[in-house]
């Protein structure tokens, strides 16, 4: 009990704030690749051969985009765009520093989550409000994303936790969180106890936000 009380005492306080940290830099990066991403996948959907709002060199160019940044694998992206990082947000470490890669590491991962989640929706219920001549706009809020919000919430679901993971990476670079605190204290200053705690602390994150996902996915698609 002693070992521990003395863990709780002397680790708590860094542990926390990294949580915090973590917290910080997924929820700003996932809220802000929701909107670019869900707007990308909407387009790729759009724009696609057979659809709506047909446009080959729109959909080839988005889809090329997409593809090219979803192959590099986010380590290496976080070094790569560090001089864009610095342009955008002024620094390249702290939380605030790792925003803008995380943003385009997750947007393009969305948009094709997105993008398979909507291709699923039944093109003959699309096709029947076409013919009575309800408005694109309206079938893109009322018919593609209503029909298609379960798989749109898995989608989502996995970019989170993919997130995560990219976080816990961005601490190699100094951007805090709970990779920072392993890093840091679990790996360079063999500090065992600290790394099995945030292995821990993460597990119950991932679990607990891919049950929420599961759940809500599930109760979606009986509504």
């Amino acid at each position: 009990m002693d070992k521990y009380e003395e863990f709780m005492t002397k680790w708590l306080p860094v542990i926390g704030k990294s949580i915090v940290e973590t917290f910080q830099m997924t929820i700003v990066s996932l809220l802000i690749s929701i909107v670019i991403g869900v707007s990308l996948g909407i387009i790729l959907v759009l724009t696609r051969p057979g659809q709506s709002f047909e446009n080959k060199w729109v959909y080839r160019l988005l889809n090329l985009g997409v593809n090219i940044i979803r192959s590099i694998p986010f380590i290496i992206l976080l070094f790569f765009i560090l001089p864009f990082t610095k342009f955008i947000a002024g620094t390249t470490i702290g939380v605030q520093g790792v925003i803008v890669p995380l943003v385009i590491y997750t947007a393009p991962y969305i948009a094709r989550l997105m993008e398979t989640a909507l291709l699923e929706v039944d093109q003959g219920v699309i096709e029947a409000y076409t013919a009575m001549g309800i408005k694109r706009r309206s079938i893109i809020w009322n018919v593609l994303l209503r029909e298609g919000r379960s798989s749109i919430i898995l989608g989502l679901t996995i970019a989170t936790i993919s997130l995560i993971g990219a976080t816990a990476m961005a601490g190699l670079v100094g951007a805090g969180g709970l990779g920072d605190l392993a890093y840091r204290y679990g790996h360079i200053q063999y500090e065992v106890n600290v790394m099995y705690a945030v292995v821990f602390i993460l597990i119950i994150l991932v679990q607990t936000i891919q049950v929420v996902g599961t759940y809500f996915a599930a109760r979606l698609k009986r509504d």
